[in-house]
């Protein structure tokens, strides 16, 4: 579906996965992507993995696709709070001064009615609620270049650790237990308007987690933190101060036009952002930039005409949901790669392959 502001795909290409990955369906689910050097670091929301893929060019440089993928176990390298093998539902993936994040929506699950169901059965799953540990995490990988040239993250190099938030009554969602405007929806399940991480930004030492939900009376939510490594525990994260009064999170107020944060991609001190429905819902789904976003003072409320409208982007009916953006710095101008969950039959290939738009970024 578009609108007089639709962004236009110049092209697609081609994300190429591995037999076990389309045999598992995983590579459908892609919640999360970020660009490092000739490589795409990307998630899926089923998994507790994170795929490296590497870029195929065309005669003229330019990317045609990405292969070659290379799986990271998270639970080879950091604590997670549950079992290795049960997802962590990784929503967003940044990339800084030598290291790899990802963090997990940390949000909590209604069941779904089930199609045949009787009534009884159907109205007890709408009661249920489920909460997955591995969903409450942040995760910090150091990177290391290989003798290819290629990234590979890692337990340790030297000093720098591999760490993670959360698990032991210290994740994100622990820390917001009193905050005026978000505690009232801890409780809540994410496609209800509850709590739901679906972004994140790093620049220097600051991170920015974007929230799908909640909405707050049409204003999405950004919080800004601190994180740095745990002096008793090196495969540990904790939040250092933001600022002089000692404050370890910060939040930010967007006015998006009802819009939640799908995902958060830096451009330059900007921040690109990636929106889109809060609720169940397939669209609008629209690219803004935030201009100074990352400078220390960045307001705490920025309402819309602070904000500038890149443009629409397009969603199906059930499908084809805009979940992740990445920059792509090209010979002829700047790109923007955008990855879709629930991908329409059209995005898959008949050799298993997921295509993703490329749509010019205009500066």
């Amino acid at each position: 579906m578009w609108d007089d502001r639709a962004m236009i795909v110049e092209r697609r290409v081609a994300l190429r996965f591995e037999h076990a990955s389309r045999e598992a369906e995983t590579h459908t689910n892609l919640s999360a992507v970020r660009r490092d050097g000739r490589c795409l670091w990307v998630a899926g929301d089923e998994t507790a993995t994170i795929e490296r893929l590497t870029a195929e060019t065309d005669g003229e440089g330019r990317v045609t696709g990405y292969g070659g993928q290379v799986s990271v176990a998270l639970g080879d390298l950091v604590p997670l709070p549950a079992a290795a093998d049960e997802e962590a539902d990784i929503e967003g993936i940044a990339r800084s001064d030598g290291w790899l994040w990802a963090v997990g929506s940390h949000s909590l699950k209604r069941k779904k009615i089930k199609p045949g169901q009787p009534d009884r059965k159907s109205r007890k799953r709408l009661a249920t609620i489920v909460r997955e540990e591995n969903r409450f995490i942040l995760a910090r990988l150091p990177l290391v270049t290989r003798a290819d040239g290629l990234p590979e993250a890692v337990a340790a190099d030297g000093d720098r650790t591999a760490a993670v938030l959360g698990g032991r009554g210290d994740s994100l969602t622990d820390l917001l237990a009193d905050d005026p405007h978000l505690a009232p929806f801890l409780a809540i399940p994410s496609k209800d308007n509850g709590i739901d991480i679906e972004g994140i930004a790093a620049h220097g030492d600051r991170l920015y987690i974007g929230l799908r939900g909640p909405v707050l009376r049409g204003w999405a939510v950004l919080v800004e933190i601190r994180p740095g490594t745990d002096p008793r525990d090196p495969r540990r994260l904790r939040l250092e101060p933001l600022g002089e009064k000692g404050e370890v999170y910060r939040t930010h107020f967007l006015d998006l036009g009802g819009l939640g944060i799908r995902d958060l991609c830096p451009h330059g001190d900007d921040l690109l952002i990636l929106t889109g429905p809060s609720m169940d819902l397939d669209g609008p789904v629209r690219l803004v930039r935030w201009p100074g976003a990352v400078t220390v003072d960045a307001a705490d409320v920025v309402p819309a005409g602070e904000l500038e409208v890149l443009g629409d982007l397009p969603y199906g009916d059930g499908d084809d949901h805009a979940e992740g953006i990445a920059v792509l710095d090209e010979a002829d101008g700047t790109r923007l790669l955008v990855v879709y969950d629930s991908p329409s039959p059209e995005r898959l290939s008949p050799g298993g392959d997921v295509l993703a738009d490329v749509v010019r970024l205009g500066r």
